[in-house]
């Protein structure tokens, strides 16, 4: 059955493809030193920090992280922010530095922090304002990143 064959070769590849999809966290990177830099970064191009905290097993991180890249948003992102993504595990990862920020992980992830040139919150999602990131398709997570930029 040369159809058979074929559909199973076919299936296979396509989830070899989604499995080796770039994953929007990663685990092994130094978080901590990964802020210091986006603080620099931000500072000499008059931009602010966006943390925006999560892990690879969630799907409402993965759609985010999706949203954040459409084009509806990614000129918002690019032009407004430099983003850290900062993997928290099975949150065992990355804690003490969610808890220097608000512990913004406390209601869910993905959790967003938005730091002023002078390492200040000026927001968190400490209501888990993210975690239904799945649901609240690119325009609603444009609109949501919109309002944050507009914080003063």
């Amino acid at each position: 059955m040369p159809s058979r064959r074929l559909v199973l070769i076919a299936s296979l590849l396509v989830a070899t493809t989604a499995f080796a999809a770039p994953r929007p966290y990663d685990e092994s990177a130094n978080a901590s030193a990964e802020v210091e830099r986006a603080i620099a970064a931000a500072a000499a191009e008059n931009k602010r920090v966006l943390l925006v905290f999560g892990a690879n097993w969630c799907p409402d991180c993965v759609a985010l992280d999706t949203a954040m890249k459409s084009d509806k948003t990614a000129g918002l992102v690019a032009k407004e922010f430099i983003v850290v993504k900062v993997d928290v595990g099975n949150f065992d990862r990355n804690l003490a530095l969610a808890q220097q920020f608000g512990n913004p992980i406390k209601k869910g992830i993905p959790a967003a922090v938005l730091l002023s040139k002078d390492r200040q919150v000026v927001y968190a999602t400490r209501a888990g304002e993210l975690s239904n990131a799945r649901r609240m398709s690119d325009t609603g997570v444009h609109d949501f990143l919109q309002a944050v930029a507009q914080k003063k």
